[in-house]
């Protein structure tokens, strides 16, 4: 929990405090200062609940993110092994894809 939204609740709590013996007295003026703690304490816990949802949001996106990367990582890696086995087992034909696709990619690249 944010130490905004504690604050914030602590101000409210004391504004309303203020404001029930400022009806209690009949005094406007603590009725007033105790309304108006009370406010900018509640804004005061809006705010920290809007951070902690933003911390909660973005810690859902990076854990998200990594499950990604790490099924991509484990999906490409039979792939890779085969590519391996395979530059091993003929390196002069896979020299030569390799230099076509080279070839193709800078006829695009150059325009």
């Amino acid at each position: 929990m944010d130490t905004d939204r504690i604050t914030g609740k602590a101000k409210e709590t004391v504004g309303k405090v203020e404001a029930g013996i400022g009806d209690a007295l009949g005094d406007r003026e603590t009725q007033a200062s105790g309304r108006a703690r009370q406010a900018a304490g509640a804004a005061q816990d809006l705010y920290g609940q809007a951070k902690d949802s933003l911390s909660d949001t973005l810690s859902n996106v990076a854990d998200s993110t990594e499950r990604v990367v790490n099924s991509a990582r484990d999906a490409a890696e039979p792939i890779r092994e085969t590519l391996e086995r395979e530059v091993k087992a003929r390196p002069l034909i896979a020299l030569l894809i390799a230099a076509l696709i080279g070839y193709v990619l800078a006829q695009l690249t150059s325009g």
